[in-house]
């Protein structure tokens, strides 16, 4: 009997203690699976056993339960803790798909089997207590169960609780992430001991999740063969939420043709929230997911980096000789492309990976997980990841030359340049433009006027190409968000005036800069250029519609001076269009404000403050962070994100060249009513312009700091304020314009 009683401790039934669920299969009767856990306990004793009292009965049942609990830990831990699936370790796309799709199929955990470890060593403590047990019931000459209850009465606060863990795990198939974040809350509880106990399985939980980090976060290299970690591949996102394996492996095709860095940081690697335990806050697995993409691409640098370093090194030697790529021979590409290993080793030397190591490995060797201490482990590796990943892009790829480029062509920092190219392309643009050869008709001005302005110690203007997306030339998925090109109807000289509003710059960006340079990015400053170009054209006809009247009149008063002196009473064509000047005048001091507003108030404050960051900053993600508040701050302080004043200046800018067009061809009375019209639809969007930007929610804010130096250069003389109040209006009465065929 006493044997039976140990034995049935450790799991072994006989036959004085049976297994009822066994006994209930013989018979063909299944329990359910819900059962409460009193009924799922099927040690019992035979009901034929008539020599044992009740009450020794009641106490033999009560620890015999104990033997229950540990044969189902100990075939849990047995089942987790089998190695068969090692050997299908490389499982195809297919198979990888399936498991993804299909949680509940199951696959292997390695955090189970970290979990089935702790239990094997609790079950190891409660075993040696058995056999500690019948070595002491061996030794005494009356045996008592008072003995047995006593040896074993820590256990009962112990194995119920794991039993009913383990239920709970492979009841709801809990893995990865949740079963770490399960066991952290089943630490919380008043019972020291089954409190020590979990905490030794979250702890073999989290040499797991160690490991993992360890590989992600030293070599970038994701290790998470079943998808049990919270950071995920693109592509398993892709097949959780439906998308065809077949499509997603053609994706994978796809981007393996372009650079698989680039591809890794922009799409590669994402968090898997149903993999995040709560007690790791999204700050910091958002820190360990860009860590991990840092060193991915501080180790598998592209072979272009050793390329441009080779170039650049030729460029030095050989002065400000422009760079063609058909003047490299093969023999220096062979020696730019042979060691990119060296280059990652340079990127990342073998002491901040050891550093990283040593920052892990304390983690990890610490008996408990210190939350405290683990988020300042992670963010001093993010720190050290986002320093040598600044290192490569801020230093060795110039990004500050490139960001001064990028103000230099797309915010017009470079005048001079596109002032020839407007005046180089004006009378193109004074016709409609044609679909198939319009980007071809606007190189020939872009050309010209590099060449008049642009020297040859320029290296970042090759970089530079011009487009024409509106008519679907060259267009790419980043221009889907540029304004659409006004259309106009009323006549092909207005077509021309607004046809021409697409064009839009391409910048050539070569690795890692696209890491920094987005295609988002570059949508932001196509939409700049866009309209800080169309600011300067309209800037320019102003003045050059002045010009050309009054070398009419020059003209004009040459030939006829003879006429003047002999008393002639004929009238200068140009000048019953004299009222319209002051008008003129309105339009250029509305728009010459606009652009110095834009270009000295926002454009080069903003510079400034970019460049105080860029100086004083060594972290990648701040000056992506810098960035992104820069170009905000140029869209918002430029009031294009506000659909009511964006429309406004659009219109205006529209007035002002339909003016400027119809104000140079002056042919018949009809002009005089369209002009009538341009005027006074222009001093109402004038106005309402004026009141927009001086109201209290714009210039009160500190959305656009430097709008109210703007409208004090407006309304120096109180003009437009009395204008925008009703006081004075500059088009009634209409100007007096006379008829044109009046001799």
């Amino acid at each position: 009997m006493l044997h039976e009683l140990l034995l049935a401790l450790v799991g072994y039934t006989g036959d004085l203690i049976i297994d009822e669920r066994e006994h209930h299969k013989s018979l063909g009767i299944c329990l359910s699976p819900n059962a409460p856990i009193s009924e799922q306990r099927s040690f019992k004793l035979a009901s034929d056993i008539s020599f044992i009292d009740p009450s020794e009965r009641d106490l033999i049942e009560k620890l015999i339960t104990l033997g229950f609990y540990y044969r189902e830990l100990d075939r849990f831990a047995t089942k987790s803790r089998n190695l068969s699936w090692i050997r299908a370790a490389d499982v195809s796309p297919l198979d990888r798909a399936s498991e993804l799709s299909n949680p509940k199929s199951g696959k292997p955990s390695v955090y189970r089997r970290a979990i089935a470890n702790g239990l094997v060593e609790i079950l190891s403590v409660y075993k040696s207590a058995v056999l500690q047990l019948e070595q002491k019931l061996l030794s005494e000459t009356m045996p008592i169960l008072a003995t047995v209850t006593q040896a074993l009465n820590k256990f009962f606060v112990i194995l119920p609780p794991l039993y009913e863990l383990i239920l709970e795990i492979e009841r709801d198939d809990i893995r990865g992430g949740q079963l770490l974040n399960l066991l952290h809350k089943r630490c919380h509880c008043g019972v020291p001991e089954l409190q020590a106990c979990i905490q030794r399985l979250l702890w073999h939980g989290h040499q797991v999740l160690y490991n993992q980090l360890s590989s992600w976060m030293i070599y970038g290299i994701l290790q998470d063969q079943h998808g049990e970690f919270f950071i995920r591949r693109q592509e398993d996102r892709d097949v959780e939420y439906g998308s065809s394996i077949l499509d997603t492996s053609e994706k994978l095709a796809h981007l393996s043709t372009v650079d698989t860095s680039l591809t890794d940081w922009h799409l590669g690697f994402h968090i898997f929230l149903d993999m995040l335990p709560e007690y790791i806050h999204m700050r910091v697995a958002e820190s360990i997911l860009f860590a991990g993409k840092a060193i991915r691409v501080l180790r598998n640098p592209s072979p272009a980096i050793q390329f441009q370093d080779a170039l650049s090194n030729q460029q030095t030697k050989k002065g400000s000789q422009k760079f063609h790529g058909s003047a490299v021979g093969v023999p220096f590409q062979k020696e730019a492309f042979l060691d990119v290993k060296t280059i990652g080793e340079e990127l990342l030397p073998q002491s901040v990976a050891d550093k990283i190591e040593t920052m892990l490995l304390d983690l990890k060797e610490s008996s408990e997980f210190h939350k405290r201490s683990f988020e300042c482990s992670v963010d001093s590796i993010r720190a050290i990841a986002a320093s040598h990943l600044w290192q490569l892009v801020v230093v060795r790829a110039d990004l500050n030359g490139h960001l001064k480029a990028l103000k230099d062509y797309f915010l017009l920092a470079k005048g001079d340049f596109f002032q020839c190219f407007l005046e180089e392309s004006r009378q193109l643009m004074r016709l409609p433009p044609r679909q198939s050869t319009a980007e071809a008709d606007l190189m020939v001005p872009f050309q010209l006027a590099a060449i008049k302005t642009i020297g040859e110690e320029d290296k970042y203007f090759s970089r530079v190409s011009l487009l024409m997306p509106s008519f679907g030339i060259t267009v790419k998925s980043s221009q889907r968000d540029l304004p659409k090109t006004k259309a106009y109807t009323d006549g092909s000289s207005e077509t021309s005036v607004g046809g021409w509003d697409g064009i839009a710059l391409e910048y050539s960006v070569d690795w890692p800069l696209q890491l920094f340079f987005t295609q988002e990015v570059l949508s932001k400053y196509r939409r700049i250029f866009q309209y800080l170009l169309r600011l300067k054209r309209t800037q320019m006809e102003l003045e050059k519609s002045w010009a050309s009247v009054m070398h009419q009149e020059h003209t004009y008063f040459a030939k006829h001076r003879k006429d003047q002196m002999n008393c002639s009473i004929s009238q200068p064509p140009q000048q019953c269009f004299r009222p319209m000047w002051r008008v003129r005048e309105h339009m250029a001091f509305l728009i010459r404000n606009l652009q110095f507003y834009i270009q000295v108030d926002v454009i080069e404050s903003q510079w400034n403050v970019l460049q105080s960051h860029i100086q004083d900053s060594h972290d990648f993600t701040e000056l992506v962070g810098f960035h992104q508040e820069y170009l905000s701050a140029l869209i918002s302080q430029s009031f294009l994100d506000i659909g009511s004043v964006s429309r406004i200046l659009d219109s205006i800018m529209t007035l002002c060249l339909q003016f400027c067009w119809n104000i140079e061809h002056q042919e018949s009375s009809q002009n005089t009513s369209e002009l009538e019209r341009i005027t006074e639809e222009f001093n109402k969007k004038s106005n309402s312009l004026y009141t927009i930007l001086r109201s209290s929610r714009l210039a009160g804010s500190q959305r656009a700091p430097f709008l109210r130096r703007f409208l004090l250069r407006m309304n120096f003389n109180s003009f437009f304020e009395a204008t925008a109040r009703g006081v004075l209006n500059v088009v009634r009465p209409r100007p007096s314009l006379p008829v044109l065929n009046q001799q």
